[in-house]
């Protein structure tokens, strides 16, 4: 077993200790944003941490209803820019909490006065000891090179802030059912190893979903590439209908990421396109007429109809994928090539 197989399945148990660890710091942060009229929230992140941070943009927006950018850390750290973001909450994610850019970027946001919040896997970082409100993940040291615990356990912190945020019970309820129903999926590895076989020779892929599942396409190609050297590329739908779309022809590799709710329309109009062309179809998803339009397919037997909370089972698929495509490929997903577990930019 590798270690990113290992940490996987770790998941489940490090999402409830991740819980128990941050409940105080959740209560204390829900009553300052319900005291504050936020304007803004800003995300600093990198990498896996940056998709954990997309998600977080589209939950606050449809929850909260404030606008979420991603920041541009460079016009700070290269620029020497200072920005007004009194009104604002940044929200800066760094599994190692050692990213230099992250960190230059909140003790700027410090002066200006907004309220910080950091997440890291590592207490007695740097950006654990300047976060006005540090989330600790308490998973565990992540061994293997490719984040999973660590990614799924950002989710689930960026989840219970926004739910506690919004005052939404019903969301909180179920989140608290999330690792029970990942360990489910955790049990079909078997499935997902087989779908691995299939796409052995895979050398690229377009990998596609909408919405708050969109991050999750990010998270899913970026796992493909660092742990098998597959150019995938991930897309939301609504720009893969333009220019990309001219690169797909027959037998291309397509996973699509679709739950049923409010972005199904949009698939099955996307779907029908890439038919047309032949292109391979790999369909993840908790519809069943959905699923019946891929070549092959992978349930999610929990139609949540809540995007939010699906993007949890669709994480787990997505690494599962990714580390079996790695052992039917004869790569090592602990430590790909060129890569560093911590790596600092600035």
């Amino acid at each position: 077993m590798t270690l990113m197989e290992k940490e996987i399945f770790e998941v489940p148990e490090a999402l409830k200790t991740c819980f128990k660890t941050n409940e105080k710091t959740l209560n204390e942060l829900a009553e300052k944003l319900a005291s504050r009229k936020i304007k803004n929230v800003v995300v600093a992140a990198r990498g896996t941490s940056d998709h954990a941070g997309i998600y977080g943009k589209y939950i606050i927006e449809s929850l909260i209803g404030v606008p979420v950018s991603l920041a541009a850390m460079s016009v700070v750290t290269r620029y020497g820019a200072e920005l007004d973001l009194s009104d604002s909450v940044v929200l800066a994610i760094s599994q190692s909490g050692k990213a230099a850019d992250v960190i230059e970027y909140v003790e700027m946001a410090k002066k200006s006065g907004a309220i910080t919040v950091t997440i890291t896997n590592n207490n007695e970082s740097p950006l654990a000891l300047i976060g006005d409100y540090n989330f600790f993940l308490n998973v565990g040291e992540e061994k293997s090179v490719a984040a999973t615990k660590t990614f799924s356990a950002q989710l689930y912190t960026i989840a219970h802030i926004v739910a506690m945020w919004a005052d939404r019970k019903d969301l909180l309820a179920k989140l608290e059912k999330v690792p029970e129903k990942i360990c489910q999926i955790l049990l079909r590895n078997e499935e997902v190893a087989a779908l691995a076989v299939r796409y052995r020779f895979m050398k690229d892929a377009f990998i596609l979903s909408r919405g708050i599942n969109y991050p999750l396409a990010l998270e899913a190609a970026l796992k493909v590439q660092e742990t098998n050297y597959v150019l995938a590329k991930a897309y939301p739908i609504s720009d893969f209908h333009h220019g990309p779309f001219a690169m797909v022809d027959e037998g291309m590799p397509v996973i699509m990421y679709m739950p049923a709710g409010p972005v199904a329309q949009d698939s099955m109009e996307m779907i029908k396109k890439l038919q047309a062309v032949g292109a391979d179809l790999l369909m993840v998803t908790d519809d069943e007429n959905l699923l019946a339009e891929g070549d092959v397919g992978f349930q999610i037997p929990f139609a949540e109809k809540e995007d939010m909370i699906s993007a949890f089972y669709y994480a787990t698929f997505a690494q599962l994928f990714a580390c079996n495509l790695a052992e039917v490929k004869g790569r090592n997903p602990d430590a790909p090539r060129g890569l560093n577990k911590v790596t600092i930019t600035k």
